[in-house]
């Protein structure tokens, strides 16, 4: 790790239980615009989730428009139609409220609907060259960080996935309220929670921007996200619980917005792309494996990290053991499934998923170790 480091976020963070219900008083302080966008998903809008902020976006005299079509894994369509409905009708703000999903398509909509770059040539890392609209951000979810990292992730196939990581993407503001996340089902906790937790672990990790500020973030989010998760799991309307998942989650987020994920995210992608698992729930699935094949490289990191937790062990090998058995524990404790054979996937199918993960070149470099297609088949083989 470098002593010399760049660090780069959201412009501002406001962490606060209800606040999303005086989002007019808020955004009216910060922005001269009249029309805004609220992208979303069907879900939110059945659950009226969303009315408290849209009633005082109003009172506050903005003209909400709702898109609310986004559905996980977004497709390219679907963020296509958002930006076109936000050119049509001359938006001027941009509000991502939602899930991972739906923060997304927001940071390429307030920049599709400026109109000065088509979205096929943003694909990878830096190269968006195109100005953008106001961008605030709403997770209702504790586990993508979307709110607070610069990266979109859209299918573009049947099967594939391609991802837009550019500074661009920052929101202007993050809010972060908890009391939009209590109830969630448990198996969304849970899935969530595990994603944010890969997170923190991936970028204090990660080979090639891993710094003193990621490093700092990713410990904190570890300690709240493994504090709380299976608390917020039994007990979902448990508000401190979920304050400290979402903000965890949003810890973890800055972490690997500057120090980014490796090989658990990348032998996750497949799973989602084959077999629509949802994302967090494709990590916690080849979490345990991907840590064990990168222990003979990196046991004195998790090392760190078993220390920073307070758990047992001698020796670094004895405490990686240890961390990785404390991840597993946590895992089982959320009562979601952890074996690949558990979701429909049969044995013969791991060859192609070990082919779709080396495409994820973007990912691979970072991970501590490197990992061939082989490799990564007999981790897919552990995972079955």
């Amino acid at each position: 790790m470098s002593d010399s480091f760049t660090f780069d976020g959201v412009a501002s963070i406001v962490v606060d239980d209800g606040v999303a219900a005086n989002l007019g008083g808020l955004l009216a302080e910060r922005y001269g615009v009249t029309k805004v966008m609220v992208v979303t998903d069907a879900g939110i809008t059945k659950l009226g989730l969303a009315e408290p902020a849209l009633k005082s976006l109003s009172a506050h005299g903005f003209d909400p428009v709702v898109f609310d079509e986004v559905e996980a894994d977004p497709a390219e369509s679907i963020v296509l139609a958002a930006a076109d409905q936000a050119t049509r009708e001359k938006i001027g703000l941009i509000i991502g409220f939602g899930g991972g999903s739906s923060m997304d398509v927001a940071k390429l909509v307030a920049i599709l609907a400026r109109g000065e770059q088509p979205l096929a040539d943003m694909y990878g890392v830096g190269k968006v060259r195109s100005s953008r609209l106001p961008l605030v951000l709403i997770p209702t979810t504790a586990g993508t960080g979307s709110e607070v990292t610069p990266i979109s992730v859209v299918t573009t196939g049947e099967h594939t996935k391609m991802g837009v990581s550019d500074r661009a993407l920052f929101a202007d503001l993050a809010i972060v309220d908890a009391t939009l996340t209590t109830g969630l089902p448990r198996h969304v906790t849970a899935a969530t929670g595990i994603d944010a937790m890969v997170h923190a672990i991936e970028a204090y990790t990660s080979r090639i921007k891993k710094n003193l500020l990621s490093d700092t973030l990713a410990i904190q989010s570890l300690k709240m996200l493994g504090g709380h998760i299976v608390r917020a799991c039994e007990q979902p309307d448990d508000l401190a619980a979920r304050r400290a998942m979402l903000t965890g989650a949003m810890l973890a987020g800055q972490a690997f917005a500057n120090a980014p994920v490796g090989a658990v995210h990348a032998l996750a992608y497949p799973l989602g792309g084959r077999f629509h698992i949802p994302h967090g729930h494709s990590n916690s699935l080849v979490l345990p494996h991907v840590l064990r094949f990168n222990a003979s490289v990196a046991s004195a990191l998790y090392a760190e990290l078993a220390d920073a937790l307070a758990l047992p062990g001698g020796d670094a090998s004895q405490k990686t053991a240890s961390f990785i058995a404390w991840l597993v524990e946590l895992t089982e404790a959320t009562g979601i499934e952890m074996r690949l054979r558990d979701m429909n996937i049969a044995e013969g199918d791991l060859p192609m998923l070990a082919n779709d993960a080396m495409d994820q070149t973007r990912l691979l470099v970072n991970n501590p170790r490197d990992v061939s297609e082989q490799q990564a088949f007999e981790i897919y083989q552990k995972a079955w």
